[in-house]
C-alpha cells in the first residue's frame, strides 16, 4: 500500500504554486533577491491564477521566466510594465517591457536621460531619416489618432540618438518579426498575443524602438545583453533560449558580438593588450561596451599601481 501511494504522489502532475513552494526554488530566489524573494514568488503565483492561458503552460518553463526576471532584478507585473511572463503554445516566455529596458540603462550609470513616447498627428510634422532630426511640436498635448513613436537617449558623454517610427512601420515589423500578430482562431478571433491587445500595442511599439536604439546604439552592459536575448524567449533549463515567436531574433547576432566581445575581453591583461583591443572593434561595438571597457581600464590601472 505505502509503495502504491509513494508513485501515485511521484506521478501526481507538477503545479505551479508547488513547484514555486519547493525549498530549493525558494532559496534560489533568495540567492537572486534576498528578502524581496517571497513577495517576488508570491506575485508569480498570483499572475498565474489569474490567467488561465499561463496556467495551463508548462511550469518549469514559468520558473525559468521569473528567474530570468529576478536575475535582472524586475518585477513581475503588468501595472508596472517592466517584465512579464506571457503564455505561447503551451510554453512561458519572458518578456521585456519598455519600461525594463530603460531601467537596466539608468543601471549602468551611461545615460544622462532615455525615453520613448507615442506621437500624435497633431504633434507631427517631419522627421528626416538621414539627420535624425524629429520636427513635432511636444510643448501641446497629443490630440487624435497616434501616428507614430520616438525614442531618444542622451549618454553622459554627450552622444544622443533619435529614433522615430511610423505606427504603418510598427505594424510592419509586428507582421515580419511576430507569428502572432494579426493572427486569428478557429473562431475568427484574434489570438491571444500584446500585439494584438488594443491596450497593449503602444506598450508593444514602445518596447521595440527602445530595444532598437538602445542595442543598436546605445552602451550594452551585461544586464542589458541578457535582456535582448532573453527577451520573447521560452528559457530552457540548461540556459539556452527557444524562440517561439520571431520578433527576439533580430538582435541576437549583434548581442553575440557584445558577448564575445566581453569574454574576450575578461582575459585582458594589460593596459596595451586592452588598447590593441579598442583599436581592433568597430566603432558601434566600441561605444556598446564603452562602460565595461572603462571599467577594466580602471581595473588595470589599479593593479598596475600595486605591483609599483
Amino acid at each position: 500500500m505505502s509503495n502504491q501511494v509513494t508513485t501515485q504522489q511521484q506521478n501526481k502532475p507538477i503545479t505551479v504554486k508547488g513547484l514555486f513552494n519547493a525549498e530549493t526554488t525558494k532559496k534560489r530566489f533568495e540567492e537572486l533577491l534576498g528578502k524581496k524573494a517571497q513577495g517576488f514568488i508570491s506575485s508569480v503565483i498570483q499572475i498565474t491564477s489569474n490567467n488561465k492561458l499561463l496556467a495551463a503552460a508548462n511550469p518549469t518553463s514559468i520558473l525559468n521566466s521569473a528567474v530570468m526576471a529576478a536575475t535582472l532584478d524586475l518585477p513581475i507585473n503588468q501595472n508596472l510594465g517592466f517584465a512579464w511572463i506571457v503564455p505561447y503554445k503551451g510554453e512561458a516566455q519572458f518578456q521585456m517591457g519598455w519600461k525594463g529596458y530603460v531601467q537596466l540603462a539608468i543601471r549602468t550609470g551611461q545615460y544622462k536621460s532615455i525615453n520613448v513616447i507615442e506621437v500624435y498627428e497633431n504633434q507631427y510634422r517631419k522627421w528626416n531619416a538621414l539627420t535624425e532630426e524629429l520636427d513635432a511640436d511636444f510643448d501641446i498635448d497629443g490630440v487624435g489618432e497616434v501616428i507614430g513613436y520616438v525614442a531618444y537617449f542622451k549618454l553622459t558623454t554627450g552622444f544622443e540618438k533619435t529614433l522615430y517610427w511610423s505606427k504603418d512601420k510598427i505594424k510592419r515589423h509586428a507582421s515580419k518579426y511576430s507569428q502572432t500578430y494579426g493572427k486569428k482562431n478557429k473562431q475568427g478571433n484574434l489570438v491571444h498575443s500584446p500585439w494584438n491587445d488594443a491596450d497593449q500595442f503602444d506598450e508593444m511599439a514602445k518596447k521595440t524602438l527602445v530595444k532598437q536604439l538602445i542595442s543598436k546604439w546605445g552602451i550594452m552592459s551585461i544586464e542589458l545583453n541578457k535582456a535582448v536575448e532573453s527577451d520573447q524567449a521560452v528559457i530552457e533549463d540548461d540556459g539556452n533560449f527557444k524562440y517561439v515567436d520571431n520578433e527576439s531574433t533580430i538582435d541576437v547576432q549583434v548581442n553575440e558580438e557584445v558577448t564575445r566581445a566581453l569574454e574576450f575581453m575578461q582575459n585582458v591583461n594589460t593596459l596595451d593588450d586592452l588598447k590593441s583591443f579598442k583599436e581592433s572593434i568597430s566603432e558601434d561595438l566600441l561605444i556598446q561596451i564603452e562602460s565595461d571597457i572603462n571599467e577594466k581600464e580602471n581595473q588595470l590601472l589599479f593593479n598596475e599601481a600595486i605591483q609599483e
